[in-house]
Parts: C-alpha cells; structure tokens; sequence
C-alpha cells in the first residue's frame, strides 16, 4: 500500500505545523508520508523542539520549508493550523482534502519565562490529541 501524502501548512513553519509535523509522524508515520510547510518562513522555534523534546520526540533535525516546495507533491491532505495560512493557502493541483483546525500561536505568548513554557505545553498537548485522532 502506498502512503499517503499529507501537508501541515501554518504561517511560518516555526512552531504549531512543527508540533503537528512531530505527532503526525508519532502516530501515523507508517501509513503517511509528512511534509510541513509555511506560506512564509521563519526557522523552527527552539521552545517547540523543547517542549516536543519533553514529550519524547524530537524534532530538532525538521527544517523550515515554504509551500512553494511543495506545489508538485500530490497530496492526499492539506492540514492547515492557523487561520493565516488558511486563507493564504494554494489550490494544489491535486484532489487533496483539506481539514483547517486554528490553534493558537505559542510563539505569540508573553509573561514569565514558565508562563510561556505552559503555553507551549498547552498548545502542545491540543495538537497531541488533534493528531492522534486524526482519520488519515
């Protein structure tokens, strides 16, 4: 059986399409192929490879890619994360379904430095259980 082709598309590839890209391999890596990507890129966020680090995955070799690399891929799934990149996202020329879920942005937290790690935590644990219930 071919593995499916599925895109986790969010504004700058940092930090919520990291998270997701992380899980999604986590839990459905042996029936899909993912790719994450950002209508901009701004380098994967060090508090996201932490905090994934805290939950025993690692995500510290993932790079931050533009959508654009990716507009020949025949994609079974466009995930996209936050409303910006929902809005911004191409039409792939491909039968690719697509399923928006906004999570807020942990990059955008203030206060204390452990407030901003509970953020991170928070968002985390919401994509955790979004990936894991996700019908691929």
């Amino acid at each position: 059986m071919e593995k499916k082709n599925i895109l986790v598309l969010c504004t700058g590839n940092s930090c919520r399409s990291q998270l997701a890209e992380g899980y999604l391999r986590h839990f459905h890596g042996y029936i899909a192929k993912i790719y994450s990507a950002g209508v901009e890129t701004h380098g994967v966020n060090p508090r996201a490879i932490h905090t994934m680090l805290e939950d025993g995955i690692d995500i510290s070799a993932h790079t931050s890619n533009h959508v654009d690399e990716y507009l020949q891929i025949p994609f079974d799934l466009v995930l996209t994360v936050c409303d910006h990149a929902s809005e911004r996202c191409p039409i792939f020329p491909s039968t690719a379904k697509r399923i928006h879920h906004n999570f807020s942005d942990p990059a955008k937290a203030t206060g204390s430095e452990e407030e901003i790690r509970e953020a991170f935590r928070r968002v985390r644990e919401e994509i955790k259980l979004f990936c894991k219930d996700l019908v691929i």
